[in-house]
């Protein structure tokens, strides 16, 4: 008796491919648009960051000058930046210094603008398109340029002064004076906080306000009780952002010391060291570890800045 013929099993393989195809499709046909937009950057991430970066990593760990291959010599480049450049950390007070100091100013000074913009001046868009010109202009050459001018022995600075009787000295080229000439620059350049501060002061309840003036609350203990401890996220942002641009200054130290960092390394930024390595000395791999180390550092201070909001940063929750 012949057994009866059981059905063929179906072929998943070819199912499975249709399946996965079909679902590429529509993920294509959803979202295909938006891929194709993002190309460009992708492109250009991978291209000019990614890359770059990676090479970078790799060269930190060589012997490099653009005229010969790399060679290979390990952490010898980070054990000499720690341990035998005095360069280093003659570049890193610099820079720590002009971090601490003019941070805080910047976003005091950008602050105490913004609360008298708040209070309803008429003309608002105007000043607030000019006192937001000088952070469009960026630490361009022709900014450092003029700053330069502007603080030399016979520079406007000194021509005020000598008005009062003062003779001044030339700021730029006396050690005690040069590193803050490049401070008050950038606190010059408080447009780009000041209008986050401004939108952040835009978003206070007004009756916080007014209830505060029933009770009986002076206008600084408003200020004290009511505008910081909400205005305390854009405070943090504003923080983080202008710390990380402060460590990547270069152009003003560059300009206005000619490219040396002088007067005896006073405006030696950490940045212009790096530059000098790279392009005066041909090091590109000890360059390389320095911008590494930089890096580094850079995320240690926003991983601090972060694991400190908890304590004095107020959210809405």
């Amino acid at each position: 008796m012949a057994l009866p013929k059981l059905p063929a099993a179906p072929e998943t393989s070819g199912a499975v491919t249709g399946g996965r195809k079909g679902w590429l499709a529509r993920a294509w046909a959803a979202n295909g648009a938006g891929y194709m937009f993002l190309l460009p950057w992708l492109i250009g991430f991978f291209a000019l960051t990614a890359g770059p970066s990676l090479v970078s990593a790799y060269l930190s760990f060589t012997d490099f000058d653009l005229l010969r291959a790399p060679n290979w010599v390990g952490a010898d480049n980070y054990e000499r930046i720690f341990t035998a450049d005095a360069k280093f950390m003659a570049s890193m007070r610099v820079t720590l210094f002009f971090v601490i100091f003019s941070v805080p100013l910047k976003l005091a000074f950008a602050l105490a603008v913004a609360v008298a913009l708040n209070r309803g001046l008429r003309g608002l868009p105007l000043y607030r398109a000019i006192f937001y010109l000088p952070s469009l202009l960026g630490t361009s050459v022709a900014i450092a340029v003029l700053w330069r001018q502007l603080f030399a022995r016979d520079g406007l600075v000194n021509s005020f002064l000598a008005n009062f009787g003062i003779e001044g000295p030339s700021w730029i080229s006396h050690p005690d004076y040069s590193l803050w000439t490049l401070i008050i620059l950038s606190v010059w350049q408080f447009g780009s906080p000041m209008i986050i501060f401004l939108a952040g002061l835009r978003q206070i309840p007004a009756d916080m306000y007014e209830a505060a003036s029933l009770d009986g609350a002076s206008k600084s203990r408003q200020f004290r009780k009511i505008t910081l401890p909400l205005l305390t996220p854009v405070i943090f942002f504003n923080a983080v952002v202008q710390t990380i641009e402060a460590f990547k200054a270069f152009t003003p130290s560059f300009i206005i010391s000619g490219g040396t960092g002088g007067p005896i390394n006073s405006t030696l930024f950490y940045t212009l060291y790096l530059y000098q390595e790279a392009f005066r000395h041909l090091r590109m791999g000890y360059a390389s570890a320095l911008a590494w180390v930089l890096v580094v550092i850079i995320a240690v201070f926003t991983a601090a800045s972060f694991l400190s909001a908890r304590y004095w940063v107020h959210y809405d929750d």
